[in-house]
């Protein structure tokens, strides 16, 4: 069973692409770091002996990763000028990345500092670890937050994350919150750059009281906002093909979301087994004032208990986050890539971009071809072209290169490219396109493993 849209038609000119604010967000974040060694620069005179060279860096490593636990929280934050013109893909690796840097910088830290005050007493690693820990100020709450941190580190790694839950993950990241939460203490009360100087302290804490501010708002009250507001509800659930259902959202003045083709929203639909996990699908139709729709293919426990919910079930939704839209459109002329359930969002803008679209569908046979009935009805009313690449008979998987991309796309370079799929099928078709000629501005990618 197919849901029927009515028909929009799409705007025949491409509007001006708006610059992604990436570069200018890291900008301010590398700032921000290089003020903080300079905030220990201005504090330091000289530096003198084995014990004074420990020390000294163990404080330039406290500091830097007292402000990489600010950035870390701040990039969980959800703020909709990251996620919606710099992209969740890359919001999410820079948090990934943010954390890695947190971790390394807190056993630099951490080892750093320790052989310092070792040196410097002429104490035993571990009688001075003892003494730090029990009787210096804040220290029991600052290492309490330390072995969450760490916690939140290894659970993270894809070694570990392959091993574990989704929902386990999630929750583990969220005790991020509580370890920054125990840490800062110890940074203001013992930490050299800080004491008696009051504009370095009115400073961190505009930083960590900033970064609350964003979450509490983003995170808790705009979400709670939304759905009081808007009301969301299942209305139909229905198979598209093996394994893919649909599932159509109703709710009240959805237009003032400001949903656009092409994003996604993080749902929880309060059902059994359900409500407890929030989980990322994109849009796979142009949002209506009163409904949305979402295609899910049944990957796990939570994707496929999707196919049993039944009309009424109340859902609770975060967003629109993601910058795979219109915007993001240089060219009059759009090549869109989907992979198996990636199609979802290219279904959206396969409606809904201007000028001359060509959609290519990368799917194993007919029976896994999802929405092909709305990608035909679509391409014939807007004069569009749909092209398909199966397995062959045998399950052969088809290579698609350059030159077969050339092939079937006349002036593939002079066009817009939207990719969206697994992160092998993106990463492998982002060097064939490259290859083919296209620009990396032109080549647009979102990947929802986040």
């Amino acid at each position: 069973m197919t849901t029927v849209y009515e028909r929009r038609a799409a705007p025949a000119v491409a509007p001006p692409a708006r610059r992604s604010p990436a570069g200018a967000v890291l900008t301010l974040l590398w700032a921000g770091a290089a003020a903080v060694i300079a905030l220990w620069w201005t504090d330091t005179g000289s530096v003198v002996g084995t014990a004074g060279w420990l020390t000294g860096a163990g404080r330039i490593a406290g500091l830097l990763c007292g402000y990489a636990c600010a950035v870390l929280v701040g990039l969980m934050a959800r703020v909709p000028v990251l996620e919606r013109r710099v992209g969740s893909d890359r919001v999410a690796r820079w948090h990934a990345m943010a954390g890695r840097y947190t971790v390394c910088l807190l056993l630099a830290h951490i080892g750093l500092i320790l052989s310092g005050y070792a040196a410097q007493d002429g104490a035993s690693l571990w009688h001075e670890t003892l003494t730090v820990v029990l009787d210096y100020p804040e220290m029991l709450k600052a290492t309490a937050g330390t072995v969450i941190l760490l916690a939140v580190g290894v659970t993270s790694a894809r070694a570990v994350r392959r091993r574990t839950g989704h929902e386990f993950w999630y929750y583990v990241h969220l005790l991020t919150y509580a370890a920054v939460f125990l840490t800062f203490g110890h940074q203001l009360a013992l930490g050299n750059d800080f004491n008696g100087d009051t504009a370095a302290t009115a400073a961190w804490y505009a930083l960590y009281l900033g970064v609350a501010a964003l979450v509490l708002w983003f995170r808790v009250l705009a979400p709670v906002r939304l759905n009081l507001r808007h009301r969301l509800r299942v209305e139909s659930v229905h198979q598209e093909a093996r394994g893919v259902w649909s599932v159509v959202v109703h709710g009240r003045e959805l237009d003032r979301l400001g949903a656009r083709a092409g994003q996604f929203f993080r749902w929880r639909f309060l059902a059994p087994g359900l409500r407890w996990t929030s989980t990322p699908y994109s849009l796979s139709a142009a949002p209506r004032p009163d409904r949305m729709r979402i295609t899910v293919k049944a990957l796990g426990d939570h994707s496929t208990a999707v196919a049993l919910l039944r009309p009424g079930t109340r859902v609770w939704a975060e967003g629109p986050y993601g910058s795979l839209t219109a915007e993001r459109q240089t060219s009059a002329r759009t090549l869109l890539i989907g992979g198996g359930v990636g199609i979802t969002p290219l279904r959206a803008l396969f409606e809904t971009l201007p000028g001359e679209v060509t959609l290519l569908y990368r799917a194993r046979t007919v029976e896994d071809l999802a929405l092909g009935g709305e990608l035909e009805a679509v391409a014939r009313w807007r004069g569009a072209k749909v092209l398909y690449l199966l397995n062959g008979p045998e399950g052969q998987r088809p290579r698609i290169t350059a030159e077969s991309l050339r092939a079937a796309v006349p002036d593939l370079a002079g066009h817009d490219v939207y990719l969206c799929g697994p992160h092998g099928f993106a990463r492998e078709l982002y060097e064939e396109l490259r290859a083919a000629g296209v620009p990396d501005r032109r080549i647009h990618h979102e990947s929802f493993e986040l």
